[in-house]
């Protein structure tokens, strides 16, 4: 079983590589709600929920919806599995629906399998290759909002963090990239993606494999990675990753409005501060 530390620290760093992109999270009762205006994909804006009471979720869902709705943005709602009868309930009632499978936290294990011979070759990326690794997300219009927010990172770290975008070649191609982003003692591989014509080259594994045996954020940190399906759990197994937390996500359909019901007439407020008799 995974120590509770390690898996807090892992989701932490995400957090941080999601802020040190440009993004924000905001606080609210019984939840995170982590945004990224600029870069308007589920990946970058979900709410991770901690616990909400039951007689309170109608206010917290309201709360957290509005706060992407006015910003035209499509939250996901992480929720620790199983998910508590009122909570799948409530984000039902709000169109939300959970993803067939659910994410899984990875932490690598202390015995991790060991890089194997391959045909690929891996390397951090070099200042020129900024270009070459936003391609691997981005298309044209959407690239420079990215690239600058990695070269910002990339070159100019806060304390505590560190980012190294990570290229794995076949035949002097880069065929696949991934960000390892480290927040003090946690590293996570984030954005692992191949290029489709490659694809089945094991490049992306070999890249994590990679990760785990040179260390490019230095020693002293535990790695971690999601995995949003069986098939890519069980082949993070197979390179020295084990669960340590799973979420059930609730996303909405493509088809579903970007809008709340109707609150009903206004009424008075429900709460008056105390006054004090007059002297």
């Amino acid at each position: 079983m995974a120590d509770p530390s390690d898996v807090e620290a892992a989701l932490d760093s995400e957090r941080q590589f999601i802020l040190t992109l440009g993004g924000f999270a905001l606080e609210v009762p019984g939840a995170t709600l982590v945004t990224h205006e600029k870069i308007p994909v589920p990946r970058f804006n979900f709410v991770q929920e901690k616990g909400v009471g039951a007689e309170r979720q109608t206010a917290f869902f309201e709360r957290a919806l509005d706060h992407y709705f006015q910003r035209a943005l499509r939250p996901t709602f992480r929720v620790p599995d199983p998910a508590p009868t009122h909570v799948d309930a409530g984000l039902r009632r709000f169109g939300f629906r959970p993803r067939p499978s659910p994410l899984v936290l990875m932490l690598e294990r202390p015995d991790s399998v060991l890089e194997e011979p391959s045909d690929i070759g891996v390397r951090p990326a070099e200042a020129g290759e900024l270009d070459l690794i936003a391609s691997f997300w981005t298309g044209e219009k959407e690239r420079p909002e990215f690239r600058s927010a990695v070269d910002i990172a990339w070159h100019h770290p806060n304390p505590d963090e560190r980012l190294v975008p990570l290229l794995a070649f076949l035949h002097e191609r880069a065929v696949s990239a991934a960000l390892l982003y480290r927040y003090r003692s946690a590293a996570g591989i984030h954005a692992v993606a191949t290029r489709a014509d490659a694809r089945g080259n094991r490049a992306a594994s070999r890249l994590v494999q990679w990760v785990l045996a040179h260390r490019p954020t230095g020693p002293g940190a535990r790695t971690s990675i999601f995995a949003d399906s069986p098939r890519l759990q069980h082949r993070l197994e197979a390179l020295g990753f084990l669960p340590a937390r799973s979420f059930r996500v609730y996303e909405l359909p493509p088809e579903a409005e970007l809008a709340l019901p109707p609150v009903g007439p206004p009424g008075p407020p429900r709460w008056r501060p105390p006054r004090s008799s007059a002297r």
